[in-house]
């Protein structure tokens, strides 16, 4: 896939993995020319790449590993 590719993917995608926008996978899939099964595993593989690179942050901003998953509880409350 090349980067223009994942910029229109992410832009496809973004407002439904923030929940800002509710929009089908097919829909999002036609738009692009993927299968909605793509755009399912592209949607949750950014999902997953996120939760990761958020717990990487949080870890720098914590005294102990033990306190991330409080600290991410904490920010989540706050939204």
């Amino acid at each position: 896939m090349t980067n223009n590719e994942k910029k229109a993917l992410f832009e496809g995608l973004k407002d439904t993995l923030t929940g800002a926008r509710s929009i089908g996978y097919a829909a999002i899939g036609a738009e692009l020319g993927m299968s909605e099964g793509a755009v399912k595993v592209a949607a949750h593989r950014m999902r997953r790449r996120y939760r990761a690179l958020l717990r990487e942050e949080i870890a720098q901003t914590v005294a102990s590993s033990d306190e991330i998953g409080d600290e991410i509880r904490y920010l989540l409350s706050c939204l």
